[in-house]
């Protein structure tokens, strides 16, 4: 990838937590970072300057740039340290397994014991995390322990052994931490059902073993065991903001493909996400160019096929949003709920964020198909006949009744045309009157468009609702343009778009590229039209002494002015002063005025 290219890269980079991937020339991973922001993380690479030479020697080669947006730093922090795992890039500390993050184990066993533990064996037991702090695991199983005794020791409770009295209780059933399932005094049902409430506990559900936890500190604070009921708040402060676990990683989730796909007029955008052994270990988006208008479905099928094809995948079983037939070898799942429906998500968030980056790069490299793509999609979702290549929007000023005014912004190809903006003095309508002023702007914008023979637009942007469309409809009907040109209101409070004669106001989502366009040309043409009843204004109060003076008329105040700066240093000026600008006839009317009414 060339520079240019990769600086476009920096540019669409999403403000979001993830992990960045730095390639080199020949695409092999050399480093892999987290970032809390993607954006300012991967570009302070490329602006700061670099005390360490092998960073300076990193930025050099990086060639290509690939990032991963999740949800949460932990997340992004899990994620990290499986990809390095994986990939082990040539300028990454390798973490080894026995630095890894901490686990939560139940024992697969009779009697299952919880514990902690750095490694994950296939068939082990029940894993939940990891833990990206050793501090929220001791807190877990101190919670576990202080709610359900449980037992400690790695005796093979065997009900055999337990019935010929081979084990005797020890220290931990005397101090109430354990009941003596080793001599039979607990039975394995009442043990399993401790096991069920700790599974909730460590899946996030602690609804009710903190109202236990809080009624065990009430209860030591009535006893003034103050000390004891600190120590149970701080543990229940860190449960509370804690979340039980990332969705990143989850060992349940084991050799599966993740698919989702985001679309447009005229392009699919397919994620796939790869995990193994419950970790993400690649993240890749394909683009495909829509050729017969052809359907999510038909997209995502053909796209899953040359993904796994590319990437070599063997998964057996692959998550989508909803149903495609692949065959009977590979179980489709469409997740509804849980984990499951978590990694998918992941997946159409960043299927999200690439198309994201793409209108942006395309904004740059390549503006036409940008305005194409606008064109299109404002087409479909303002159900018009034809692409609005040429828009024009008109707002009233009407300030305290004051100076009425009206303007006209235009936008070509999504992009504004300042030299085709218009400002209008109203001059046909006394007081302040809206709809009457929105009536005849529009009748003189397309009474002189049309004697012009100048190119029509094809949609028209009232900003008001009903009442300002209805009065520039009257407009369009004497000049026998309705039904020539599209022309819709928007209402200010809540977005809502209305069209002629449908009393339904249309909604778009607010965030969609249309939305955003629309209320680009309202926010420009009431801009335009404030900027212009403040001129007017000003003007008016600046000048209106000044041609109030007998023989003096606009030209003299426009020469005063922009020699003096202000009225108020015409008024103080000499009178050899005001003869260099105006001369001797003029100069003498302006110095007796004011010198006239200080006597």
């Amino acid at each position: 990838m060339d520079v240019p290219a990769l600086e476009i890269q920096l540019q669409t980079l999403p403000n979001q937590p993830g992990v960045y991937q730095y390639f080199d020339k020949d695409d092999t991973i050399i480093y892999v970072g987290k970032a809390k922001n993607l954006k300012k993380r991967v570009s302070s690479y490329f602006t700061k300057t670099h005390d360490s030479g092998k960073t300076r020697v990193l930025v050099k080669k990086i060639a290509r740039i690939k990032h991963i947006v999740v949800e949460t730093e932990t997340d992004a922090l899990l994620l990290e340290n499986n990809l390095i795992k994986k990939h082990k890039p040539r300028y990454n500390v390798l973490l080894k397994d026995d630095k890894s993050y901490p686990w939560i184990c139940i024992k697969n066993e009779r009697f299952p014991r919880v514990f902690s533990t750095r490694r994950v064996f296939k068939g082990g037991g029940e894993y939940y995390g990891p833990y990206t702090s050793g501090k929220t695991v001791h807190t877990l199983l101190d919670l576990i322990k202080g709610l359900y005794p449980l037992r400690t020791c790695n005796y093979d409770l065997a009900e055999t052994k337990i019935e010929a009295g081979k084990y005797k209780v020890c220290l931990e059933y005397h101090l109430k931490n354990c009941k003596g399932a080793c001599e039979g005094y607990e039975t394995e049902e009442a043990y399993n059902e401790n096991i069920k409430a700790i599974r909730q506990i460590l899946k996030g559900n602690f609804k009710d073993s903190l109202q236990q936890f809080k009624q065990q500190m009430k209860q030591l604070a009535e006893k003034m065991l103050f000390e004891e009921a600190q120590k149970i708040k701080e543990k229940i402060e860190v449960l509370e903001n804690y979340q039980a676990r990332s969705t990143i990683v989850n060992p349940k989730i084991s050799n599966v493909d993740v698919f989702s796909i985001m679309s447009d007029e005229t392009y699919g955008y397919i994620n796939f996400l790869q995990l193994s052994y419950g970790s993400i270990i690649r993240s890749h988006t394909l683009e495909i160019k829509k050729k017969l208008d052809e359907t999510d479905e038909e997209l995502l099928t053909l796209a899953i096929t040359e993904i796994r094809q590319r990437f070599h995948s063997k998964s057996k079983e692959i998550y989508v949003p909803f149903k495609v037939q692949l065959g009977e070898n590979i179980k489709v799942t469409v997740p509804k709920l849980g984990d499951k429906k978590h990694i998918l998500d992941l997946s159409l968030r960043n299927a999200k964020y690439y198309r994201m980056e793409r209108f942006k790069q395309d904004k740059i490299v390549d503006p036409d198909r940008h305005a194409n793509r606008i064109m299109a999609q404002m087409k479909a979702d303002l159900r018009l006949h034809e692409e609005p290549r040429h828009i024009e929007c008109f707002d009233n000023s009407n300030i305290q009744g004051t100076n009425p005014v009206a303007a006209c912004v235009v936008f070509k190809n999504g992009k504004p045309s300042k030299k085709d903006y218009r400002h209008f003095n109203i001059k046909t309508v006394e007081g302040p009157d809206d709809f009457a002023s929105m009536e005849e702007v529009v009748y003189r914008r397309y009474k002189r468009l049309l004697d012009e023979d100048k190119p029509l637009p094809q949609l028209i942007i009232i900003d008001g609702g009903k009442g300002q469309l209805s009065s520039a409809l009257k407009s369009l009907d004497v000049l026998g343009l309705r039904g020539k040109i599209a022309i819709i209101g928007i209402a200010k409070r809540l977005e809502e778009l209305f069209y002629p004669n449908d009393p339904i106001p249309l909604y778009l989502d607010k965030k969609s590229e249309t939305l955003k366009i629309i209320q680009q040309l309202r926010n420009e043409a009431h801009r335009f039209g404030i900027e212009h009843h403040r001129n007017r204004r000003s003007k008016n109060a600046l000048n209106t002494e000044l041609e109030t003076i007998p023989g003096i008329g606009e030209k003299t105040v426009v020469e005063l002015l922009r020699h003096f700066k202000s009225a108020k240093r015409v008024a103080n000026a000499k009178l050899d002063e005001l003869e260099g600008v105006v001369g001797n006839s003029r100069a003498e009317k302006v110095y007796n005025y004011y010198h006239e009414q200080k006597r």
